[in-house]
């Protein structure tokens, strides 16, 4: 059996748009009818909108592998998309938009639709979850208590939205901003047995603003069918890179919380409205202003919040190889800024153009494709 803590796996969800206008096309039936040989151990999969698709990587221990099985998710979906003249992009939310789009196919998402009404009016969102492997649910559950201060640190690094209908929005993550119209998002509270998490869960269904026991909003739960911590706070990643960052931390950050369970301590006291008001700045200002530090309750620049998330988790990144790794992309994202501010940079020759980006950055097979027009 693994060592709890060493396995890691991604979902990275993508939208299609269309190859002429850039704008969200609902085509996910075709493309993954298309993407019939799929690299082994990895799983193509519909999304709530019939305009994104998912690819989830096989289980794995180091970086290097979770970096190549991105790439083969990438690469198998940007050749099916193809075929159906169609681009996959890698943002939190589509520059561009087009029509309503349609509810993803199956009986759950048609009753999402359902239960949701107008809230799903305009919502597209594309996220990176993040699943570490850990013994059990009360170990998932308890390990979520002491990683509640750095969800929004993670948001932060993450901020790859800030187009909505091809207008800046202001905020880093507009997907986030999005999110926090269900109820029960952002992140979660302290619960001290996975019991008592199911049994908010069950409640939340009963109450009828979660569809099944299967449906949360919050930044970190166990997950509902795996025996892993599953991270929800990302933004789609625009490169690999990005997801592996993510990657990389969310491990340490698991791994950092499995040692202080077994040494007894207690994890922080997060007030509530501090964690909103966390997960409010990181959306709105990604690593380009104030964060909140959500255990001294008080502003503290974004900047400095990442790498005492880096020093916290240190020991952790060092027993698994990845501190190098972790440090170069950090100082990396410091200097050519987050997703969001690259759209940005992009946008100054106008919002096809932030597309075009898009398509070239997220899978090295798109680059050379020149026919995505300038109607937008």
């Amino acid at each position: 059996m693994p060592e709890p803590g060493r396995t890691v796996g991604v979902e990275e969800e993508f939208f299609l748009v269309d190859r002429s206008s850039g704008r969200p096309v609902a085509r996910a039936a075709e493309v993954l009818a298309a993407a019939d040989s799929p690299p082994a151990g990895t799983l193509l999969h519909d999304e709530l909108l019939a305009t994104q698709v998912e690819a989830v990587t096989g289980v794995s221990t180091t970086l290097d592998e979770v970096r190549t099985r991105l790439r083969q998710g990438r690469s198998t979906l940007a050749t099916a998309a193809d075929s159906q003249r169609a681009h996959i992009v890698a943002t939190g939310t589509p520059p561009l938009t087009g029509p309503p789009a349609a509810i993803g196919r199956g009986k759950r998402f048609a009753r999402i639709g359902e239960q949701y009404g107008g809230l799903l009016v305009g919502y597209e969102s594309c996220g990176l979850h993040v699943h570490v492997g850990v013994p059990d649910r009360d170990t998932a559950v308890a390990v979520i208590s002491h990683l509640r201060p750095w969800l929004p640190v993670l948001l932060a690094l993450s901020g790859n939205s800030p187009f909505h209908a091809g207008v800046d929005t202001g905020y880093a993550s507009w997907r986030m901003v999005q999110q926090a119209r269900f109820p029960g998002s952002g992140v979660p509270p302290a619960f001290d047995s996975a019991r008592a998490y199911d049994e908010e869960v069950a409640r939340l269904v009963d109450l009828g603003v979660l569809v099944d026991d299967r449906m949360t909003f919050w930044l970190a739960r166990p997950s509902p069918h795996l025996p892993t911590v599953e991270f929800r706070a990302a933004d789609a990643s625009i490169t690999p890179d990005g997801a592996v960052l993510q990657a990389a931390l969310s491990r340490a950050l698991v791994r950092t919380a499995l040692t202080e369970r077994a040494a007894g301590r207690e994890a922080p006291e997060v007030d509530s409205q501090v964690a909103a008001a966390g997960v409010w700045n990181a959306a709105r200002h990604g690593l380009a202003g104030p964060g909140v530090d959500l255990v001294a309750q008080r502003t503290a620049p974004a900047g400095a919040l990442v790498q005492q998330l880096v020093v916290r988790v240190r020991d952790a990144l060092e027993d698994v190889g990845d501190l190098s790794a972790v440090r170069s992309t950090v100082a990396h994202l410091e200097q050519e800024g987050t997703g969001a501010e690259r759209q940005r940079r992009a946008y100054a020759a106008g919002p096809a153009a932030v597309v075009r980006m898009l398509v070239a950055k997220t899978a090295p097979e798109q680059a050379g494709w020149q026919d995505l027009g300038q109607d937008g």
